[in-house]
């Protein structure tokens, strides 16, 4: 396993506002959780931000990531918006920014997005810069482009049912983290038989065992939960091991099944 930058595993926060999302994350910062994975598009920054605040914990123990929308991408537009998720979360410096969704049909110009995210961390808005939703050749040219030397993770949506292996593996040989969101397929992976066959032998869930098979692949997982049950037993599946035989039949899940496919999506890797 390689060294990362992104803590493992991290809560995701997507669908949960005011209440809901100062609960969960809440409750995964008692459980242990240190990465909280928001977005501006998900209009939860101030909520994370309260509940960093009330948790007593130390600004340095946390790994906050936020991603910037798509229709602001050109670099005053993209600065600003930096600067308001500094605002709403209450924080001098975010520890990684991604761009949401890469400029649909490539209108921004990928070289001024890429510079204007950079110039923000060299300012030290945030430690580290990233994408997420992006293609091979949407990776390639980011990486050759000024300032995507420093580009740390693309977050894609990964489970059993979509394994994008390609996608991760071209990621991975280029030094770069894979962060996974939708790691449960917004739950299917809990009625999947060969996920609960494998589950019932290590005494563990059909989550679990997801989450476990995603991390084997040295894939950082952010899934999203309220019930602090939920979050402890995510956490723990960080510690299943399953052998190679299991991780065959859960490989041969793959069905392409893609959950996150808006009509301003890049033409996907198959």
């Amino acid at each position: 396993m390689t060294r990362h930058i992104l803590p493992q595993p991290g809560l995701g926060t997507y669908r949960l506002k005011e209440r809901a999302v100062i609960d969960s994350v809440t409750s995964a910062l008692e459980l242990g959780y240190r990465h909280l994975d928001s977005a501006q598009m998900y209009e939860n920054e101030v909520a994370v931000g309260k509940a960093i605040r009330h948790s007593g914990i130390a600004r340095d123990e946390l790994f906050v990531t936020t991603k910037i929308w798509w229709d602001k991408l050109e670099p005053k537009p993209l600065t600003a918006a930096i600067e308001q998720s500094l605002e709403n979360f209450g924080l001098e410096q975010l520890d990684l920014v991604l761009i949401h969704w890469p400029s649909p049909k490539g209108e921004v110009p990928m070289a001024d997005t890429i510079a204007a995210l950079d110039a923000a961390r060299a300012r030290g808005l945030t430690r580290h810069i990233g994408v997420s939703n992006f293609t091979i050749a949407q990776i390639d040219e980011a990486l050759g482009l000024p300032g995507g030397e420093n580009i740390v993770t693309n977050q894609i949506e990964v489970h059993p049912f979509l394994a994008n292996r390609k996608l991760v593996e071209h990621c991975q040989a280029k030094g770069l983290d894979v962060t996974a969101y939708m790691p449960l397929a917004v739950g299917k992976v809990m009625d999947d038989p060969v996920l609960k066959r494998i589950a019932d032998a290590h005494d563990a869930s059909a989550a679990q065992i997801a989450l476990a098979w995603i991390a084997a692949r040295d894939i950082i997982v952010i899934p999203s939960s309220t019930k602090p049950a939920n979050q402890k037993s995510n956490l723990e599946a960080m510690d299943i091991r399953l052998g190679a035989d299991e991780i065959e039949q859960i490989d041969r899940l793959d069905r392409g099944d893609r959950q996150a496919n808006p009509s301003f999506a890049p033409r996907w890797d198959e």
